[in-house]
C-alpha cells in the first residue's frame, strides 16, 4: 500500500490550499480515507474522514472550512482547505487502514501566516 500526498505550502490567513493523496495497492473505492494533522508539540489528530460511500466527518475546528472528497477513478482523496487560520499550521497526513494496519502518506507541511 502506498499513499502519495501533495499540495502543502505557505499561505496567508484567509487563503486556501488543496491537499491530494493518491493511493496504490488497495481497491481504493472500498476504503475509508482519512486526513490527520499534527501541530508542533501536539498529538496527531483526525481532521476529516470520508467513507467508501462518501459519508464525511470533520473535526469541529474545521467544519465549514474544510471539505474532504474522493475520486475513485483517480484513486485520490482530496482535502480542500478554505479560510485557513494560523492555528491550521501543521503537518498533514493522509491515512487508511488495510488488513488491520494503518498506512500513512508522507508529511505534507501546511503553514498559515498571520
Amino acid at each position: 500500500v502506498q499513499l502519495q500526498a501533495s499540495g502543502g505550502g505557505l499561505v496567508q490567513a484567509g487563503g486556501s490550499l488543496r491537499l491530494s493523496c493518491a493511493a496504490k495497492g488497495i481497491n481504493f473505492r472500498l476504503y475509508t480515507m482519512n486526513w490527520y494533522h499534527q501541530a508542533p508539540g501536539k498529538e496527531r489528530d483526525l481532521v476529516a474522514r470520508i467513507s467508501s460511500g462518501g459519508s464525511t466527518d470533520y473535526e469541529d475546528s474545521v467544519k465549514g472550512r474544510f471539505t474532504i472528497s474522493r475520486d475513485n477513478i483517480k484513486r485520490t482523496v482530496y482535502l480542500q482547505m478554505n479560510s485557513l487560520k494560523p492555528e491550521d499550521t501543521a503537518v498533514y497526513y493522509c491515512n487508511t487502514r488495510h488488513q488491520g494496519r494503518d498506512y500513512w502518506g508522507q508529511e505534507t507541511l501546511v503553514t498559515v501566516s498571520s
